[in-house]
């Protein structure tokens, strides 16, 4: 049987092994010398078992290793270490966009134009000759190209190669959603139709969300080696399983390593770790330098939109009573989904045929200061017991009259009744500034908040229980505008919704799951009443209105109340 050992040098490399060469013999040898003559230090610990795991792995396997490692730049010197020993291969490098795949493979061809070693390999007369699309010297004549660039929506088939060199493929812009996931996971087949027998692919990547397209690649008979920034514990350890690189664990059982350390001193010390976790965030630090894709703590992320009902939400009334469901048929598609994977949208199950105006409706208000969080707003509004979120959003600045002036304008739009401040940031300075530029908009009473307590902590208590119970409902075209509107997720409300945890610092940004949780903290006391009391409580009102009808009709009484339905429902 074949050993991972066997597979590339029985193969592609035939030509290349080479004992008496150094260079030919060791990529890492090579790696060395790419490394000088482009004036950087040596190669790393960790660089150098990326370049022995390229050499020496099997037929199909993903490297996924931080930001920062260099692994693109170890792979482009890879390739070139390739056509060094063996001239005849064809190499396809894939990436997400064009772009990113044309520098990978100019990348390459700037090596061969500059290094003494690699002269031979340049392009002569009559051959290709682009930076993305070129055949080395001493190439024969072929239908491929020697190295091709090519996106992976681009024109993948025509083209035949004994390597694939997929260089992330995987990013934010189309892995958003559990549909571009899908798309991208279909689009990557394509490479079975492309590579030639006994060929290799190899991924280069980190992942973008903890369903990445790299997690399915064992089910299709790659190996996943791991790279983290930090030496991780016993318990991330045991999450990778076979997947960290034994490199990382030897070091470990050496001593020559400590959990929580840096893997890569003399490049990533620890505080510049700490530094980048801060401005990742917890989460996101974990994708991409702990490339950590596990859920394994059910209450990691404990706020869930499957417990939100999702609908056309009225700016002014509302269904008397509605039933939440997870029923799969009631689930919805046609939205884009950025939560958690598993999670997903439903609409009710059932709306009850009587709509009436809301008891109140509040604005909150998340201030920021120049350069940092966005300014947060939502407005929720109330009825029955339940919480209807019309409006939410982060606008860019703080106490710029642009900012102020739009959020009096939405205020006015929504009809608020009061508006909650935030008041810890600039003592109350906001308020003071925003509440004449409310008045020329909009009469409503405002009031400040003050927190005393860790932030995380306090948003996720405040909405667990009302998302638990599913009281919060959300408009559908909100959901829409968020995803259309933001690009980036972090500034997205569901992303903010659905990965925000108790760790401090877990999110980047939280400005708006902050506003949030204010307008709801703002009606949790007047939520002690159950939904279906306050239904009951409704009927027996409209039943008390048409009792004053018949009296009035029949005995002639001249009725008190007022026969508009929603009058008697209790206020605010």
């Amino acid at each position: 049987m074949e050993t991972p050992e066997e597979s590339l040098i029985d193969t592609i490399l035939t030509p290349l092994v080479n004992p008496k060469d150094p260079i030919k013999a060791d990529f890492r040898n090579f790696l060395y010398l790419v490394w000088k003559h482009l004036d950087l230090p040596d190669p790393t610990p960790v660089q150098y078992d990326i370049a022995n795991y390229l050499q020496h792995g099997p037929r199909r396997f993903c490297i996924e290793a931080f930001r920062g490692i260099g692994k693109s730049w170890i792979t482009s010197a890879f390739v070139c270490w390739l056509l060094y020993g063996n001239p005849q291969l064809k190499i396809m490098v894939v990436s997400a966009s064009k772009e990113r795949a044309d520098q990978f493979s100019s990348f390459v061809k700037k090596l061969i134009d500059e290094m003494d070693i690699l002269h031979h390999l340049q392009s002569r007369r009559g051959q290709r000759d682009s930076k993305l699309s070129f055949d080395v010297g001493p190439a024969l004549a072929d239908h491929s190209p020697s190295v091709k660039s090519v996106g992976i929506t681009g024109q993948l088939s025509g083209s035949r190669a004994d390597v694939i060199v997929a260089d992330d493929l995987e990013v934010p812009n189309n892995s958003d959603t559990q549909v571009q996931r899908e798309k991208l996971s279909e689009l990557i087949k394509e490479f079975d139709a492309i590579i030639k027998p006994n060929g290799r692919i190899c991924y280069l990547g980190t992942p973008q969300s903890e369903d990445s397209v790299y997690n399915k690649l064992p089910e299709r008979g790659y190996t996943v080696r791991i790279w983290p920034a930090r030496y991780p514990t016993e318990k991330q350890v045991e999450s990778y399983g076979s997947k960290l690189a034994p490199f990382i664990i030897e070091r470990l059982e050496k001593l020559l390593g400590r959990p929580g350390a840096t893997t890569e001193p003399i490049r990533f010390s620890d505080i510049d770790l700490m530094e980048r976790e801060a401005s990742y965030g917890k989460a996101g630090f974990a994708l991409q330098f702990m490339l950590d894709t596990s859920l394994s703590d059910a209450d990691k992320y404990p706020l869930k939109i499957a417990n939100i009902p999702v609908f056309d939400v009225n700016p002014e009334l509302a269904p008397s009573k509605m039933i939440w469901t997870n029923n799969p048929k009631y689930g919805i598609e046609d939205v884009p989904n950025i939560a958690i994977t598993g999670d997903r949208y439903y609409r009710p199950q059932w709306i009850s045929d009587d709509w009436i105006p809301y008891e109140c409706a509040v604005m909150s208000i998340d201030p920021s200061g120049r350069g940092k969080d966005r300014t947060g707003y939502s407005v929720v509004k109330m009825l029955h017991g339940r919480l209807y979120l019309t409006k939410v959003g982060g606008l860019k600045g703080g106490y710029d009259d642009d900012t102020l002036v739009n959020l009096a304008k939405i205020a006015a739009e929504q009809k608020v009744n009061y508006v909650v401040i935030e008041g810890n940031f600039g003592d109350g300075m906001f308020t003071k500034i925003f509440q004449p530029v409310l008045n020329k908009y909009h009469n409503a009473t405002i009031e400040e908040v003050k927190h005393h307590t860790q932030k995380e902590k306090r948003i996720v208590d405040t909405l667990e229980p009302v998302l638990g119970q599913h009281r919060l409902v959300i408009d559908r075209q909100l959901i829409l505008d968020d995803y259309s509107k933001e690009p980036e997720n972090l500034h997205r409300f569901i992303y903010q919704l659905t990965r925000i945890t108790r760790d401090r610092g877990s999110l980047v940004h939280d400005d708006i799951i902050d506003a949030l949780s204010m307008a709801v903290a703002y009606f949790t006391e007047r939520m002690i009443v159950s939904t279906d009391t306050a239904h009951s409580d409704y009927l027996e009102a409209l039943k008390d209105i048409e009792l004053e009808k018949f009296a009035e009709s029949v005995l002639g009484r001249n009725s008190s109340i007022n026969d508009t339905i929603w009058y008697n429902t209790p206020r605010l």
